[in-house]
């Protein structure tokens, strides 16, 4: 059934009003707002239909309600209103990012403590090469009797290496001859594609470095499996207490334990065909451990081939627009930091001035 107008005014106002008090929100409350011209009957009618619709629901005897999950689901996807960043709020932002994030091999941790910071929830923080990367070229180059040298290229100009010994020698022409193959038929193939049959084949054209085949097969194996892991950290879980829906201590406890990397390691799979920011409110979470809790994630450009992933997870009471706001600046901030922009080319002819 669509809503009406005045109904969404009032479903977002019961939430706006649940996000900044954490109370069951009465019709009285909803009244006193300085748009909602509304009579106290006609919203009390308003409540009571949104309560029947799944929209909201009523905690035990409390005359006040409080948003359901698809009222959370309906508040995200049309109601919510764009959250301006403050100007302290992007500097605060900016200042953190480049005082802390200097190098990139503490990426994953700091990143996920600062987000934790500027959204006062816990965070999770994901970095990965992108799904699908492939070989690009092979080169084998002799390095002296029995020794080979074998070169894969990666996207993003990665060069990886591995010095095969054989009890065997090589000419250069039999070098060129398995190169020119291993060209033709194992770039572009992602790490499923490295088959019996695609080895069988290979050796079978690789004349009479054959041997060589299941060696580099294996490396390159190795090398994409390598390029698909995802490091992972999660910071802040101890935020959770601060928040009215934790004061009970053994569910605080329960959430608290499933808020980890195991639990939350399928997240930034979420993401991978996702554009933007994805909001996941309590059901709609694939492990059971998040029911009761929301995750917002959003995506950042590393480069080099990597990706990030951050988010928060928290309960489905928090401020929707806010940390969206939030996650999506420093998604902005951290891929402009990342990648490097490419330079012109000078048209054919042209130098630069000495």
């Amino acid at each position: 059934m669509e809503l009406s107008e005045r109904k969404k005014k009032v479903l977002r106002s019961v939430v706006d009003l649940y996000i900044r008090t954490a109370e069951p929100v009465g019709s009285k409350a909803i009244t006193e707002l300085p748009d909602m011209k509304y009579s106290s009957a006609t919203i009390r009618n308003e409540m009571a239909d949104l309560t029947a619709m799944g929209y909201l629901e009523q905690p035990h005897t409390s005359a006040g309600r409080i948003p359901s999950a698809a009222g959370y689901r309906l508040y995200v996807d049309e109601l919510m209103m764009d959250y301006r960043l403050s100007v302290d709020e992007t500097r605060s932002i900016n200042t953190a990012i480049e005082e802390k994030m200097q190098r990139v091999d503490k990426l994953v941790e700091k990143v996920a403590k600062l987000v934790s910071q500027a959204t006062n929830l816990p965070a999770i923080s994901a970095a990965a090469r992108s799904a699908g990367t492939c070989i690009q070229h092979y080169e084998l180059v002799q390095a002296g009797p029995g020794n080979i040298i074998l070169v894969l290229m990666l996207p993003g100009d990665q060069v990886v290496n591995k010095l095969i010994k054989l009890p065997l020698n090589l000419s250069e022409t039999d070098l060129k001859l398995l190169s020119a193959v291993l060209n033709a038929s194992m770039t572009e193939i992602p790490l499923e594609g490295f088959t019996a049959e695609l080895m069988e084949k290979v050796m079978r054209s690789a004349g009479d470095a054959a041997s060589l085949v299941p060696v580099i097969l294996d490396f390159a194996q190795e090398t994409l499996k390598n390029q698909g892991t995802t490091n992972m950290a999660v910071a802040g879980q101890a935020r959770l207490l601060g928040l009215p829906e934790y004061r009970d201590v053994d569910k605080a406890q329960r959430v608290m334990a499933s808020i980890d990397e195991d639990a939350l390691s399928n997240l930034p799979a979420v993401m991978r065909n996702a554009n933007g920011t994805k909001v996941i409110v309590g059901p709609e979470n694939v492990a059971d451990e998040l029911k009761d809790t929301s995750v917002v994630m959003t995506k950042f450009d590393i480069g080099e081939g990597m990706q990030g992933v951050i988010g928060v997870v928290g309960p489905t009471r928090m401020d929707y627009a806010k940390v969206t706001a939030r996650l999506s600046y420093f998604a902005e901030s951290l891929s402009k930091m990342f990648t490097k922009p490419e330079q012109p080319q000078l048209p054919e002819g042209e130098q630069t001035e000495s």
